[in-house]
């Protein structure tokens, strides 16, 4: 089990976006931000979109931040979660400016259920998300969730 690494006492449920260190409340982030030494990203990786921009993914998160969380009722093997890398349907999607800027605008919101909420009204966002998901779903979860519509 992980510790924070300010504290060195609770469950850290939150990561530095400069060094990815993990800590666990406000008050170690707090404490860590004036110490906080940014990680150069030395593993970035660029895809080349047809109309000449590129993409760029950075260093992949880690899943292991997500499995151990508290608190969240559906999660997705990692297993399946690697296709979503492996996915050329969803690297062609990602070269759409206009979604990358969707994404960005949720990624940065302070409310991210409001701004899912707002993106999920923008046709090439629900294209992507629904790409994400068939995806992750399995034959069976996929036939069920269409079941409940």
């Amino acid at each position: 089990m992980q510790i924070c690494n300010v504290c060195r006492e609770q469950t850290p449920k939150y990561r530095c976006p400069a060094c990815k260190i993990r800590y666990c409340s406000l008050g170690c982030y707090k404490k860590h931000k004036d110490s906080c030494t940014p990680v150069k990203n030395h593993s970035t990786r660029n895809h080349e979109c047809s109309d000449g921009s590129s993409s760029v993914s950075a260093e992949p998160w880690s899943v292991d931040d997500l499995l151990h969380e508290d608190g969240i009722i559906d999660k997705v093997p990692p297993q399946r979660l690697q296709l979503l890398g492996e996915s050329k349907e969803l690297r062609e999607l990602l070269c759409n400016p206009h979604l990358r800027q969707l994404l960005a605008s949720v990624d940065s919101a302070e409310n991210k259920a409001d701004a899912m909420r707002a993106a999920m009204q923008e046709p090439l966002f629900v294209e992507f998300s629904d790409q994400c998901l068939k995806i992750v779903q399995s034959d069976a979860e996929a036939s069920t969730s269409r079941d409940d519509l």
